[in-house]
């Protein structure tokens, strides 16, 4: 199996290679092919390693392949581990990555950055491979690394644009925040275990959670929480958490396949993987889970209040994917790490299917994002509009599509835990329903329903996508329909990770949930039972109301609650306390470092200072450089009495 999985990783970068560097010899036609190619070669292998470590007849991989270098008796190796959790995210992210790069072909076919798009990301592919296969922390970061560097260029691919530069910029920094604190993380790892290797430091666990550390004189902090707190600042950059969600939503500025392959299953669930694969020493930090639990439920909540007043449609989409990102954080905090892989598994199928449904009517609409310049697309988009409708249900967890099996498995699960802070989180995410169904359907209606609002010229061109656009669409919308029905046993109930997760007996909510499951059919049942379906009903009544039935009504609720809109619009101040205060500071602190530190000190005192002294001393020196005999000879004779002197009064 290891050649398979080298052939995996390789292929996607073979692909990229080929099209990065050869791509003006081999053409479009050779830069999409070849792409294509490497990612569904991988796409295959991924699933026959996945069937294969499910029905026994692979056996779960953790080999090193390579030692890069040893330090003071510290590895630092490459290396895989392969087992139901690596493999479940190796199968999602190679297949959306596929839709991703059949889509291109017609959403790109105009750009003239075509062949370098797709080394792009055929490139982020292979980053998130080995990310997610790694066994290692050194591994990890390289992946880490790999996917933030690749999307700055992907979201600033249209680089001529003051706004994409701008959004690559953002994203690139706000996750160079993430990643300090992700850096610090693997250092304690290191100096608490003295090791890189995932089951090296997993198995000293108990003993590293035993130590102290102390942050400040006289404050000590259990060590454990410490490493686990500073992973999660990283999983906080990469998975677009309060405070450092602000990245995201601008990321819109890429084109429109970059946003359904980085912010729906690749890019923003690195974190959550990278926490779930963490869950034995997660478990191990009650502190740290409840930090993860209040933060996944403020994103889950308040950024789904953003998406109710955003008019371009990408980024509803995006503020729904933070949303989303919330509830899957949530469930790593409330240690129903199966719960945030399974929504993980889903969101990926219905969020890529809404993106790549929003870029077909952005190509219709002759690329406007506006929705207040669209409406009745339904009758010129037939195809678009049902797979956005069924992955809009998919999102709002509609009784029996992917999304309300994953969702209400989270709710539950948040309902019976008892790590401090689930009180909150249960009421965030069950109010986040309704809010869910309101934005998620404020756009379709705005979108497909109603006045037709676009000029003339654009409503004469009107007409469905080309079929390279619509297939990738019907692929993704048969999933985020039915794959809940076959997932929720398995994945919830059935030991589908096995000894991948780690759960402690006092933290397992899904064991007590799966006391009274009774099957999909038996969930979705009880799903009836509940408030969230109610809640999800509600949204759509609301939207409906709000945007089919009376569509004047929302402009005199904004003017009737003008300071909540426009705290809302300003998206709760979040971008200008960063670019007016934290920007501001930082900059100042540098001109200071820079002024003070590099050109007064270094510069001036060191360096230059150190010159001059020199030159000083230099030319003092050269006046005794006479060329005259008798006065180096009256020096010596000078010298000769001074040490006669020296010695004389010395005794």
């Amino acid at each position: 199996m290891k050649g398979i999985y080298l052939v995996i990783v390789l292929a996607p970068l073979i692909g990229a290679i080929l099209a990065g560097l050869f791509g003006h010899r081999i053409g479009r036609r050779g830069a999409h092919s070849v792409t294509i190619l490497g990612v569904a070669v991988a796409t295959v292998l991924s699933f026959y390693a996945l069937f294969g470590i499910l029905s026994g007849a692979v056996a779960p991989f953790n080999e090193t392949l390579y030692t890069w270098g040893v330090a003071g008796g510290l590895r630092m190796e490459v290396g895989f581990l392969i087992d139901t959790l690596s493999a479940t995210m190796m199968a999602t992210v190679t297949f959306v990555s596929l839709m991703v790069h059949i889509y291109t072909i017609g959403y790109m076919h105009e750009d003239p950055g075509y062949q370098r798009f797709f080394a792009y990301i055929s490139l982020f592919t292979f980053s998130m491979l080995m990310l997610v296969m790694s066994n290692n922390f050194l591994q990890l970061f390289f992946g880490w690394e790999a996917v933030g560097v690749v999307s700055y260029l992907l979201i600033g691919f249209w680089f001529k644009r003051p706004s994409a530069i701008f959004a690559n910029m953002k994203a690139f920094l706000v996750n160079r925040v993430g990643d300090f604190g992700f850096l610090l993380g693997i250092a304690a790892v290191v100096y608490f275990s003295g090791s890189l290797d995932y089951m090296e430091v997993f198995a000293r666990g108990d003993e590293i959670a035993g130590q102290q550390v102390e942050i400040v004189q006289g404050t000590y902090w259990n060590a454990m929480t410490l490493i686990c707190i500073l992973l999660f600042i990283g999983a906080m950059g990469k998975s677009a958490q309060v405070p450092l969600h602000v990245w995201l939503p601008d990321s819109m500025e890429g084109p429109t396949p970059i946003s359904a392959l980085i912010h729906a299953a690749t890019m923003v669930t690195a974190g959550i993987f990278m926490v779930s694969r963490m869950s034995p020493l997660f478990e191990l930090s009650e502190v740290a889970l409840s930090v993860v639990l209040v933060i996944g439920a403020t994103t889950a909540f308040f950024m789904g209040l953003l998406g109710i007043v955003q008019n371009d449609i990408k980024r509803v989409v995006a503020y729904s994917t933070l949303s989303q990102l919330g509830y899957m954080t949530v469930a790593l905090g409330v240690s129903a790490y199966a719960g945030a892989m399974f929504h993980l598994v889903t969101h990926a199928f219905f969020k890529a299917l809404l993106f790549l449904a929003a870029g077909s009517v952005i190509i219709a609409m002759h690329h406007e994002q506006d929705m207040r310049k669209m409406g009745g697309l339904r009758k010129y988009m037939p195809i678009t509009y049902w797979t956005a409708l069924l992955g809009a249900l998919a999102l709002i967890g509609f009784p029996g599509f992917a999304g309300f099996f994953s969702k209400d498995a989270i709710i539950e699960a948040t309902h019976a835990s008892t790590i401090p802070g689930a009180h909150y989180a249960y009421w965030s995410v069950q109010l986040g329903v309704f809010i869910t169904a309101l934005y998620t359907f404020r756009m379709i209606f705005m979108t497909f329903h109603g006045k037709e609002r676009m000029d003339e010229h654009t409503r004469s061109h009107l007409k469905e996508s080309p079929a390279v656009v619509t297939i990738p669409l019907i692929l993704l919308a048969i999933p985020s329909v039915f794959i809940g029905w076959f997932e929720i046993g398995p994945f919830l109930f059935g030991g589908f990770f096995g000894d991948a997760i780690f759960v402690a007996p006092n933290h397992d909510v899904l064991t007590l949930l799966g006391e009274s499951y009774h099957g999909p059919l038996g969930f979705v049942q009880h799903g009836f039972a509940t408030a969230s379906v109610y809640l999800a009903f509600a949204g759509v009544a609301v939207a409906w109301y709000l945007y089919v039935k009376r569509p004047d009504l929302p402009d005199i609720l904004r003017q009737r609650f003008a300071p909540l809109h426009r705290i809302l619009i300003n998206k709760f101040y979040f971008d200008d306390v960063n670019e007016k205060v934290l920007a501001p500071a930082t900059r100042g602190m540098g001109w200071v470092f820079w002024r003070v530190g590099d050109t007064t000190l270094i510069d001036g005192a060191l360096v230059n200072g150190s010159a001059r002294a020199v030159g000083w001393f230099s030319g003092v020196l050269r006046h005794l450089q006479s060329g005259y005999l008798f006065h180096y000879a009256f020096a010596m004779v000078i010298g000769l009495a001074l040490l006669i002197g020296w010695v004389l009064l010395a005794r």
